[in-house]
């Protein structure tokens, strides 16, 4: 019986290309070149499916020049770069990879947010370019993190382990605020009062974005949302680009309207504002937080793991949308 064709859209793991082998005809890109949208479509030519990351689009556009298609499984929890309604529309399946992400990312948000209070990037700076010269009873001092107020927007998995680690292991008071309030029995867990986003602005001494990227979504955190925030308040935005105004934050940054952010996803990303550049006060890294090698590997097989059930035994182990399965 013939093997479906697959397409891998960007570098991955080794060990995951043999597994994906050995039940698909595979075209990789070890290259990991970043195809456009037109290179993408042709490569996609011809193949059942895909494992894609988060840098691969897929549109209406894309489908209709692709009616073979059957799956896509994105190598990310996220996944704003489906168009979910023209994929459902379409009969493509859409599946995600939740779960084996969270603590690793839920530590690396709790990072972030230490780096940032503690102004870690900008000492480390200030150091390399042989700046020190002698202590200082204020030098870089920053934010407290143990025992301050902890905000926290958009309270999934992920949200709900940054909400632990603050309350048990630094002694945090922990609001959030979500499209949904959760259960009584998950906020004794984290130790999570909900308020309202206006109230959580305003009150938290660390804020923390973990919210999904949507239309709605789009500059949850903008101009008026700084203005509400502390001056002496930090944010950390380790959810997806667009989720801040990144102009307004450089702005709010620059005039010391807050007193530093530390951002791992950006809008319109590998590309970086040139404002957040040039401000000392803020920590930048390349959407990594998912990035340890186990995680990362466990990633990639759950990707390929939906794959493989779906051509299978017809079904995908975390599917986004619902389609008809093929026969």
């Amino acid at each position: 019986m013939k093997k479906p064709a697959i397409l891998v859209a960007r570098a991955i793991f080794p060990q995951t290309l043999d597994f994906l082998s050995q039940h698909f005809e595979v075209e990789s890109n070890q290259t990991d070149e970043v195809w456009d949208a037109v290179e993408l479509t042709r490569r996609l030519n011809g193949k059942a499916g895909a494992l894609t990351t988060g840098s691969e689009r897929i549109d209406g556009a894309l489908l209709q020049a692709n009616p073979q298609l059957k799956i896509i499984a994105n190598m990310a929890v996220g996944f704003n770069n489906f168009d979910i309604p023209a994929m459902t529309a379409a009969g493509v399946l859409a599946t995600n990879t939740p779960d084996v992400l969270t603590d690793t990312t839920a530590d690396f948000g709790f990072a972030l947010l230490m780096a940032t209070a503690r102004r870690v990037s900008e000492s480390e700076h200030f150091l390399r370019a042989g700046k020190w010269t002698k202590w200082r009873y204020d030098m870089f001092a920053g934010a407290e993190v143990h025992g301050s107020t902890l905000g926290i927007i958009g309270m999934g998995r992920i949200g709900q382990g940054i909400a632990r680690r603050g309350a048990f292991g630094f002694g945090m008071k922990v609001v959030y605020h979500n499209r949904s309030q959760l259960s009584p029995q998950l906020e004794a867990e984290c130790k999570a009062t909900y308020v309202s986003k206006e109230v959580l602005l305003k009150t938290a001494d660390h804020v923390v974005l973990v919210v999904p990227y949507s239309a709605e979504s789009h500059h949850t955190i903008g101009a008026n949302e700084l203005g509400m925030m502390k001056s002496t308040a930090t944010l950390v935005n380790i959810a997806r680009g667009g989720i801040v105004d990144d102009a307004a934050l450089a702005h709010a940054l620059a005039g010391g309207q807050i007193a530093a952010a530390g951002l791992d996803v950006f809008e319109g990303e590998p590309v970086v504002n040139e404002a957040l550049l040039k401000v000392p006060n803020v920590v930048l890294t390349p959407h990594i937080a998912s990035a340890t090698t186990k995680t990362r590997l466990a990633m990639a097989q759950l990707a390929a793991d939906n794959l493989v059930s779906y051509f299978t035994q017809g079904r995908a182990l975390t599917p986004v949308n619902q389609v008809a399965i093929m026969g």
